[in-house]
């Protein structure tokens, strides 16, 4: 298939749920949705044995991205060596229930993320072209190995720098510049040639990271680089929602002829950015700082709920260009952010400890319903 903006647009309307007339009586997240944009979730890689999430997780969603297991450090620990053990049974868990699949990622472009052999060429660093051979190598093995089940990729993850610099820097940097990036596109193209194809990071909403993100999608698709969409993470804080920054980035990516996943999205009740101010002066502070062990305050609820429906508003508006809004765990007890960056309780998705709808919810029902 060759991919036009308007295979594209087809073939996300449809992992949307169809036209807008299609649209269901809005009882979940997925029949809400359905004809504007696909509603998933990320995922434990144990969900196959976690049957208690079953019900919750099938009701609401359509679309599962794994937490882990397709990641490099779980594919391939050493060259040569892959284990699809764990990403085995998650797609074979999703394709049982219905579920479509975001592969994540197949690139991660941070020097702490990778696994060390893919920089080491006995004890030289490894060359340019033996960097690009062991990339597509990993790629060809792992979107081979799925081609035809995974609807989407995050191709290359977190390559951008969050400073001055373009890129940010790493062993995939230092040996290639920014080759890397396109190679890894050509290569998940050339493996499954119909699956969606993402560049995914987080903090895009800001004016200098947005103007990165236009650069890199510019570049890219100058050269035939086939890249279908870019990924907002969108960890959100409370009272700190971007909300006229993420519209900026909706419009801009819209003219550049690409499509918007928000792949990671919550929004954190306890802000945590203090955590990195001034050099970590407060982490101290900060790490005994647990204000809601005995449950959120309602009017936190609400304000939360408050900024939900305010995202989804905007997400309807701008439907023609998102096509996909992806939650980071299924409910409260698995969000990542009761453990980072400290340990705490607490309450950033729409579901809580025991899988019921909070406030978040019905707001944004609310919102795509209307």
């Amino acid at each position: 298939m060759k991919w036009t903006i308007k295979t594209a647009a087809i073939a996300f309307a449809l992992l949307a749920g169809g036209v807008a007339e299609l649209r269901a009586d809005p009882s979940s997240l997925r029949q809400a949705a359905a004809g504007l944009f696909a509603i998933g979730v990320g995922i434990s890689d144990q969900i196959p044995q976690r049957t208690n999430d079953w019900a919750l997780l099938t009701n609401q969603f359509t679309i599962v991205t794994p937490e882990n297991c397709m990641k490099p450090a779980a594919v391939q620990p050493a060259e040569g060596e892959f284990n699809f053990t764990q990403a085995d049974a998650f797609v074979d868990f999703a394709e049982r229930h219905q579920l479509k699949i975001v592969g994540h990622c197949l690139v991660w472009a941070k020097d702490d993320r990778t696994p060390p052999w893919f920089y080491g060429d006995g004890d030289k660093p490894a060359s340019r072209e033996l960097l690009l051979q062991r990339l597509r190598r990993h790629i060809e093995a792992e979107v081979g190995r799925y081609r035809g089940r995974i609807a989407m990729w995050d191709v290359v993850n977190e390559a951008l720098d969050d400073g001055t610099n373009y890129l940010r820097p790493s062993g995939w940097e230092k040996a290639c510049g920014e080759d890397f990036i396109a190679a890894a596109f050509a290569a998940a193209h050339q493996a499954d040639p119909k699956a969606l194809l993402i560049y995914n990071d987080y903090n895009n909403e800001s004016a200098a990271k947005r103007q990165k993100v236009i650069r890199l999608v510019r570049t890219l698709r100058a050269k035939n680089v086939p890249l279908h969409a870019v990924g907002l993470q969108g960890h959100y804080e409370l009272d700190r929602v971007p909300f006229a920054e993420l519209e900026a980035t909706l419009v801009a990516v819209r003219e550049l002829g690409v499509k918007v996943v928000v792949s990671e999205l919550d929004i954190d009740v306890i802000p945590r950015s203090k955590w990195w101010a001034e050099g970590g002066k407060y982490r101290g502070e900060l790490a005994k700082f647990n204000p809601y062990t005995n449950g959120c305050p309602p009017e936190i609820l609400q304000r939360q709920a408050g900024q939900y429906g305010q995202l989804f508003r905007l997400f309807r508006k701008h439907a023609d260009v998102v096509a996909r809004v992806t939650f980071w765990d299924l409910h409260d007890g698995q969000s990542w952010l009761n453990t980072f960056p400290w340990r705490r309780v607490n309450y950033p998705l729409l579901f809580d400890r025991e899988g019921k709808p909070k406030p978040a919810f019905d707001a944004v029902v609310e919102a795509l319903s209307r």
